[in-house]
């Protein structure tokens, strides 16, 4: 009935996504916002009202008739894909494209003679262009900005990540292979492939957001799909204020830090804020400066105009053509960067990063997995003794003391907020012990009705740190000084009090 098309409005180039045709029609998966939306919520601080469960986000009527609408859709997409050259619709920019897809079920339609109310065919219309042009039923996870994680476990469960807590959604992929097919649409655009023969991958969506996929037969239940999605509107350390994940004289020190070219190690547990904080961090970097930045998969924004970034390599088929984050940081050094920023230190490429901010890349930083300041640095010289370094503790501990300036610690939170809990300095080096002060700490006072965890930012009385010298340097130490005497001031008061 519906003859092939070879040809379409348009030939304009530039579409992302070479359109693939999928058997069947997976099943609904538009996301409504939810009744209740948190606010004040952002990826590394926030505030939260007490969570909605989220079960099932559809209305009644929806669910009633599912049935009945995935069979029809399930006919129409067969249709559809029939009736279109696939080839082509790949040249044309995603918009026409989307476009030209809907005229074409919207004429299917009215030939099949099937009778759907408005706003039954434009969801059909939507959730076949996503079908088709996008990543199918994650796409409405995607497009909502208060969500921070988005967690497929097989074809039949995903969990999202809102405000801090994780709830089950109805979302769901027609099965197994569905999900698969998916996962390789991601993870294609950046030149990767997931499959039996390589079943773990790292990524990152056009926007970069991370990604991961681990498929079987490793993930025995069927492919898991994590995405780490960031936000449309990059945070600002004012921001971080506003949400109370730092005290405003906590920030005016991290913006000290990153202005004079301390070399700061950021500390965190997962999903506590590491890259957030680095990226504010990162906007103080003075615009002439030369950054490079070295991830396994590259999802940092810095605003500078004068960024290199880098990414790893995993091995191809062969086994070959490997290119670690070691390689990337020795190439960094005879790319005269100014600053070397890693996304994140988990291997031996700390040795290498130790090296360069002791030889001239002042302003380096990178972060690490540690649940304190202490930690990290025992972290740090673990991974340098794994990474095959046949060196006495004493001298990998000088060769710390000597490259990092500050410690800054994330923690999220039991109640889902993220805060700063610690801003470490080290100082040196006594007998074969590493030495560092706490500037500011975070300290934990009880709970509210609601179950949110009440505390409070607080100097600890230093007022004049090690890093002062580097302030001066760099026409800050006046800054530095004010702040901490401000917090001192009013931790006078409120302990007086």
């Amino acid at each position: 009935m519906f003859g092939k098309r070879t040809t379409f409005g348009g030939n304009t180039p530039g579409v992302s996504e070479v359109a693939r045709p999928i058997p069947s029609a997976p099943p609904r998966a538009e996301v409504s916002p939810p009744t209740r939306r948190s606010t004040d919520t952002d990826s590394m601080g926030s505030r939260m009202r007490p969570h909605e469960e989220v079960v099932d986000v559809r209305a009644p009527a929806e669910a009633a008739r599912d049935k009945e609408y995935f069979q029809t859709k399930s006919a129409i997409f067969n249709a559809l894909i029939d009736s279109i050259d696939l080839s082509q619709l790949a040249t044309m920019e995603s918009e026409a494209a989307r476009e030209e897809i809907r005229d074409i079920v919207a004429e299917i339609i009215a030939l099949k003679s099937i009778i759907m109310s408005i706003s039954e065919q434009e969801d059909l219309l939507e959730d076949i262009c996503n079908d088709v042009l996008g990543y199918g039923p994650l796409e409405p996870l995607l497009a909502r900005d208060d969500i921070a994680d988005i967690m497929v476990n097989g074809s039949q469960k995903c969990y999202i990540e809102v405000a801090g807590k994780v709830r089950l959604t109805n979302v769901r992929f027609r099965d197994d292979a569905h999900l698969m097919n998916v996962c390789q649409r991601i993870v294609s655009q950046v030149g990767r492939r997931v499959d039996e023969s390589s079943p773990i991958c790292d990524a990152r969506l056009p926007d970069g957001s991370r990604v991961n996929v681990i498929a079987p037969p490793l993930a025995i239940d069927g492919a898991a799909l994590t995405i780490r999605k960031f936000k449309k509107d990059k945070l600002t350390l004012q921001q971080l204020v506003k949400y109370n994940s730092i005290s405003p004289e906590g920030a005016e020190v991290l913006r000290i830090l990153g202005r004079v070219r301390a070399n700061v190690l950021i500390s965190g547990g997962t999903g506590s804020g590491k890259t957030t904080l680095l990226n504010c961090l990162t906007a103080f970097i003075e615009k002439d400066e030369r950054v490079i930045t070295c991830e396994d998969s590259a999802e940092l924004q810095l605003q500078q105009p004068h960024v290199v970034r880098l990414e790893t390599r995993p091995p191809n088929l062969e086994g070959e053509g490997e290119i670690t984050m070691r390689d990337l940081i020795k190439n960094c050094l005879r790319m005269r960067p100014e600053r070397i920023i890693v996304g994140e230190v988990r291997g031996p490429e700390s040795f290498d990063l130790l090296q360069a901010m002791n030889t001239g890349h002042d302003g380096s930083m990178g972060t690490l997995h540690a649940n304190s300041p202490r930690e990290a640095l025992s972290r740090l010289e673990s991974m340098i003794t794994m990474g095959g370094y046949s060196l006495p503790s004493r001298t990998i501990r000088e060769m710390i003391t000597s490259s990092i300036d500050v410690v800054v610690q994330a923690a999220r939170l039991r109640d889902g907020s993220r805060r700063i809990t610690h801003i470490t300095e080290i100082l040196g080096m006594e007998g074969d012990v590493i030495v560092t002060q706490d500037i500011f700490l975070y300290d934990i006072l009880g709970e509210d009705s609601n179950g949110m965890l009440i505390g409070r930012h607080r100097s600890t009385g230093i007022t004049k740190p090690q890093f002062a010298e580097r302030a001066r340097y760099f026409n800050e130490e006046a800054n530095l000084i004010e702040a901490l005497e401000k917090s001192n001031t009013e931790q006078r008061e409120l302990l007086d009090s």
